[in-house]
């Protein structure tokens, strides 16, 4: 993957330019800020990708239905899947499952590093305690690595209304596919 290399990339100059004094914090501001977009840009296409996913393998499984009834005996053929319950991806999907999902993972490693740069820029810029820097950078990569989660979760959570009304109270008819009723 570009970003993963592009950090590892970037670690390994900021490595060697660390040696050189007064050449550390302009190399790791202009590199490491640069390398955080990126990763939110990675992220954002992980997410499109398990969307567009999702998307193709409905699309296979109606394909897959209408070949069902062309006979009687097609059914056994073209058995009802729904990759969603059974682990048909290797995954038994939970509610957090999103928390596995590559973009997540990306995420993941995408907090640390804004975590990071915080520490760092508290460290350099403020003259911080190494306590003060490295509990702030937590901090802020806890946040990230939650904002992240979140918008995964809503982004391919939309895919998904009955889940996602039945959180909220409200029930999906599966015979009308737009008729939503509140529960009571």
């Amino acid at each position: 993957m570009i970003y993963l290399s592009a950090l590892s990339g970037g670690l390994v100059a900021i490595g060697f330019a660390s040696s050189t004094k007064g050449l550390l914090a302009p190399l790791a501001f202009t590199v490491l800020p640069t390398i955080f977009l990126l990763g939110w840009f990675t992220i954002v296409r992980l997410v499109d990708t398990t969307i567009e996913s999702v998307t193709a393998t409905r699309r296979i499984e109606a394909i897959r239905a209408y070949y069902a009834r062309l006979t009687p005996t097609a059914h056994s053929f073209f058995a009802a899947e729904d990759p969603m319950s059974n682990g048909k991806f290797g995954v038994r999907y939970s509610r957090w499952s999103v928390v596995f999902a590559m973009a997540s993972m990306i995420g993941l490693v995408n907090a640390v590093l804004a975590g990071s740069i915080t520490a760092l820029a508290l460290t350099i810029t403020a003259h911080a305690s190494v306590v003060v820097a490295t509990a702030a950078g937590v901090g802020v990569g806890v946040l990230l690595f939650a904002a992240t989660v979140i918008y995964e979760r809503v982004r391919v959570g939309a895919l998904f209304p009955r889940a996602a009304h039945r959180r909220a109270g409200v029930a999906v008819s599966a015979s009308t596919a737009g008729e939503v009723r509140q529960l009571s």
